[in-house]
């Protein structure tokens, strides 16, 4: 999830604990800046969950429960795939916009944010695998022009632990909030168009003092990811969005995954997204289905599909795409990182959900604003659960219903509903 979204505003006061982890992540706190304020209104919302006629035959109250239990706590759209031993379930609940009564597509297109990151990561490991790239070689020796600390590599960048200021905003080690480039607020809204180049982000990011020494300590941090792509980029000799089709969108027959650049609309079908905000003191909504993600360019920026994500996960995990001991350091979580979905290796989050359950791999992620998607795997890519959500005008308490709503839905799918409490494992959310 990318930082960019947060509830926080500057202040010199260390913030509590559990308040900083849910805006370390951001997907907690992320889907809309203001949301667990008062409603503007509450927004309507159709009937049960709509199932595909692939998953009619199944019965899963389980599931339906769980998807359901989103909209019922002021999400106004929500859009799930597992795939499992039982084959395909696929639902959504809750509108496609205000105002309307169709639910979400289930086929539906949707700004993915931070799952972009295992995306950038697995590219970069495929050039370390075929001896382009040194994983623990300094990345400064890859680019130069940008002046880098030699003593960050490119595990570092992969793992949070480049010490890198995060341009979208971030915390000083006594826990004021740094703001960096517009990421929330109606300054946010006004220049959601605006189009930003990678290098542009990395240098206001450099412009500002480290978090850390290289390597001493864990920072979720977008700078790394731009950093990354930037570092795709200059190896392979062509675009990201070229390196990735020829590598994985290509072989795996992704037909709704997309790296935009400075296109704006999202293709269709698809449900909208909305971005609550104040404006004198008034609160107001405006639908964010588009917006510019340059901001977040190999951070946060790409579109996909619940389809695509279920392919390119299970792929993964699977053994598909990377060699085993690259796979395998992937898993590798760093012991310092946060544990709002775990704890965090080489571009994924590797979660324990308790005995009952087992182990998940995970990259939950939102753009600024509106959307946020889903993307959990067993090990082995035998079993996965990806998803769309969507913000409305509905209040949502991020910080104290997300977490739940969210472990919820990732025991339905993996525990086969009937897995520990969430208090038997680190929280899903």
């Amino acid at each position: 999830m990318s930082r960019s979204l947060h509830t926080v505003k500057s202040s010199r006061a260390r913030r509590p604990r559990a308040f900083r982890r849910t805006a370390v992540t951001a997907l907690a706190a992320a889907l809309l800046a203001g949301v667990a304020t008062p409603a503007v209104a509450t927004a309507a919302v159709a009937g049960p969950v709509n199932v595909s006629k692939a998953a009619a035959g199944q019965d899963r109250p389980e599931l339906q429960k769980a998807v359901q239990a989103f909209v019922d706590a002021g999400f106004l759209g929500v859009q799930v795939r597992v795939h499992d031993e039982r084959g395909e379930w696929a639902g959504s609940a809750g509108v496609r916009r205000l105002g309307a009564s169709a639910k979400p597509p289930l086929d539906g297109r949707f700004w993915v944010g931070s799952v972009t990151k295992t995306f950038v990561a697995t590219v970069v490991l495929q050039l370390v695998a075929e001896g382009a790239i040194g994983l623990d070689a300094p990345v400064a020796g890859y680019l130069p022009e940008l002046g880098l600390d030699r003593r960050i590599t490119v595990r570092m960048l992969l793992q949070h632990t480049s010490g890198l200021f995060n341009y979208t905003g971030d915390f000083d080690p006594d826990g004021t909030w740094v703001p960096g480039l517009p990421s929330t607020g109606k300054e946010w809204l006004d220049n959601r168009f605006r189009s930003y180049r990678p290098e542009e982000l990395v240098r206001f990011a450099l412009s500002k003092p480290a978090r850390f020494e290289p390597g001493t300590g864990w920072s979720y941090s977008n700078t790394n990811y731009t950093l990354a792509r930037l570092l795709i980029e200059k190896v392979a000799g062509r675009s990201f969005d070229a390196e990735l089709k020829r590598r994985i969108v290509g072989p795996l027959d992704l037909k709704g995954t997309v790296v935009p650049g400075d296109r704006t609309r999202l293709p269709g079908p698809y449900a909208h997204g909305y971005y609550r905000y104040q404006d004198a003191g008034q609160w107001k909504v405006a639908d964010v289905s588009r917006q510019n993600l340059s901001l977040l360019a190999g951070a946060g920026d790409m579109i996909s599909t619940t389809q695509d994500l279920h392919t390119f996960f299970s792929a993964l995990n699977g053994g598909r795409l990377l060699p085993a001991e690259l796979l395998a350091e992937m898993r590798k979580p760093h012991p310092k990182s946060e544990a709002l979905y775990g704890r965090y290796g080489l571009g994924l989050f590797v979660q324990d959900l308790g005995p009952a359950c087992g182990t998940v791999l995970n990259h939950n992620g939102s753009p600024p604003a509106g959307y946020a998607a889903l993307m959990y795997s067993t090990p082995d890519g035998g079993k996965t659960l990806t998803a769309s959500l969507t913000a409305g005008d509905a209040a949502v308490d991020i910080v104290k219903d997300y977490p739940k709503l969210l472990d919820g839905l990732v025991r339905a799918a993996f525990c086969d509903g009937q897995g520990g409490s969430a208090d038997e494992a680190e929280p899903a959310g």
